[in-house]
């Protein structure tokens, strides 16, 4: 069997915030650039002038299946949320609310199912709450993530792989590399339940994988030192070695000749192992 991989984009749009249709020509352009199977996105904003992720996936050109939920009203008739755009039907499709602390905005897990080529592609994309001191509570919805992952996307058994695929995971979660939130996402931390998944990033990636970067002139407006806040992770890989990641990179980072950036973060793409591999025997 030809090894395929599936190709991943997480990216936080900024809504449409600063100036709109110079940074929509540059996520566009970028994306197309990296011709991936799906695409997470935050900070989705949907209301009177559109829902962002499909006039995105319009713009991309092609067959776009786009599964877009609301986290919270942005204000009167605009929401904000997460959404995933994918080449691939969706089978399945849910959103659930995560918990929060008093005075957050709201936040959410948008899930689906991708029909890929090489079996059924369990997807889930979040943005996480973004005050520093939140930790306790970002572990909080990274363990909800986890329960709804087991559910949704059980660790496969047997002798020979199902057409489910390793799940991936991705978003905005607005904490560092060596948070207890990203240890315990990494099987670090102590858990009675225990978790584990493949960073992208940490495992394929070279140099800090800053995506919240000060030479950013979006970012540079706020007072926030530069950041790894942005993943992908896999639990993988499985036993039959799908789900192993094989490439890793920030993306969407570079500006446009008038120094326009696409959002106030950049992006990342990694390459993931969709078709099994064959061992020789022993």
């Amino acid at each position: 069997m030809t090894e395929a991989r599936l190709k991943i984009v997480t990216f936080n749009t900024w809504g449409r915030t600063g100036p709109w249709a110079k940074r929509r020509t540059l996520i566009v352009d970028g994306i197309k650039r990296l011709d991936p199977h799906v695409v997470g996105l935050q900070e989705v904003w949907d209301g009177d002038d559109g829902n962002l992720a499909r006039e995105l996936a319009d713009l991309l050109g092609g067959e776009w299946h786009v599964h877009h939920a609301a986290a919270y009203e942005a204000e009167p008739g605009r929401t904000c949320g997460n959404a995933i755009l994918s080449r691939f039907p969706i089978l399945e499709a849910e959103a659930w609310p995560l918990p929060e602390p008093t005075g957050d905005t709201g936040r959410n897990l948008v899930f689906a199912i991708v029909a890929t080529p090489w079996g059924r592609l369990p997807v889930f994309v979040t943005h996480l709450s973004w005050m520093f001191h939140q930790s306790s509570w970002r572990l909080m919805q990274l363990q909800q993530v986890r329960e709804w992952m087991k559910e949704r996307a059980p660790i496969q058994h047997g002798e020979a792989p199902t057409d489910l695929l390793p799940p991936i995971f991705m978003g905005d979660l607005n904490t560092e590399p060596d948070s207890d939130e990203i240890r315990f996402l990494r099987g670090y931390l102590a858990d009675a339940y225990g978790c584990y998944l493949a960073d992208c990033y940490a495992i394929r990636g070279e140099g800090p994988g800053h995506t919240w970067h000060r030479d950013n002139r979006y970012a540079a407006r706020e007072h926030y030192p530069n950041r790894r806040i942005d993943y992908i992770f896999v639990r993988g890989p499985d036993r039959w070695h799908r789900g192993e990641p094989l490439v890793a990179r920030v993306v969407l980072d570079e500006p446009s000749p008038d120094g326009s950036f696409a959002s106030d973060h950049y992006g990342v793409y990694a390459e993931i192992r969709a078709t099994p591999v064959v061992l020789p025997p022993l």
